[in-house]
């Protein structure tokens, strides 16, 4: 049997994290020899290459994309082990709501580690839409909520956890040409008025053709070929084609709004998934 090193793994994620050798060395306080030298000896281990690279450019090979989501998943059971044995323990109610789409997406790993290292912490959580969710935060139903939102008109209590492309999604490659037939959520939503915006502005004509509030429900609207809709490049589903010369979409911010002088349950839970859901969006 063969245990793998977490430093290993810690060096090869901070790696694609970065993709630099001489960033990463710093990080985790190696030289780059050292670096390179680490990503070598997991190659070795694993018997394959997990890093196709030049003089210039770092990238992940196929084989390391996929060991990226979970030695990410490794790391982070391997710190929620320590800070159970180490740290005080946390008790505690926590409600926490999402969007479906990132519900489903990043949070079933991460919500699954944090609630293993904290047994005694009860997580409630919920789906909705950004607005809903924000209403509830506001109304003190919700400890910790993640929004979609614009970047220049964001919560004032929000803390932004990254920016995301958007593409225009269809069951399959088409032109842009006529009036196109449009499947999104319902008003508000950032990715709709991102869609109206860019087609509006470059003269198109569209009309509203399927309008779900579920993500599952738009993507299978999508799959039978009922229309055209804008989701985030991170998350097209595999069957979907991405769509080419379409006007160009306005990114989208993804942030966190947390109860203002929260008790350590729900600061612990903001603390972690702020930490890990950035680091898993290309996982």
């Amino acid at each position: 049997m063969r245990d793998v090193d977490l430093a290993l793994l810690r060096t090869f994620v901070t790696l694609a994290e970065t993709r630099s050798f001489s960033r990463t060395g710093g990080m985790i306080g190696r030289s780059q020899s050292a670096v390179s030298g680490q990503v070598a000896r997991l190659e070795a281990l694993l018997g394959c290459r997990l890093l196709d690279r030049d003089t210039r450019n770092v990238r992940l090979s196929a084989e390391g994309e996929r060991l990226l989501g979970p030695a990410r998943t490794i790391l982070a059971q391997g710190a929620a082990l320590v800070e159970r044995f180490t740290g005080d323990e946390i008790a505690g109610v926590v409600r926490f709501g999402s969007p479906e789409d990132f519900a489903s997406a990043y949070l079933p790993d991460i919500l699954g580690v944090f609630a293993a290292a904290h047994e005694r912490v009860e997580l409630h959580v919920a789906c909705s839409l950004t607005l809903p969710l924000i209403a509830e935060f506001e109304a003190g139903a919700q400890d910790v909520v993640i929004i979609k939102q614009d970047p220049g008109k964001g919560h004032v209590m929000a803390r932004p956890l990254w920016r995301e492309a958007l593409v225009w999604v269809a069951a399959r490659q088409i032109a842009l040409s006529g009036v196109v037939p449009l499947v999104l959520s319902p008003a508000p939503c950032v990715y709709r008025s991102r869609a109206l915006a860019a087609l509006d502005a470059g003269g198109v004509a569209w009309t509203g053709v399927f309008t779900s509030p579920s993500f599952a429900g738009c993507t299978a609207a999508v799959r039978a070929g009922l229309g055209v809709t804008v989701m985030p490049r991170a998350m097209v589903p595999a069957g979907l084609a991405v769509l080419e010369g379409w006007p160009e979409l306005a990114e989208a911010e993804i942030a966190l709004l947390c109860a203002p002088q929260p008790g350590r349950a729900v600061a612990a839970l903001a603390g972690f998934i702020a930490d890990q859901v950035p680091r898993r969006r290309f996982g």
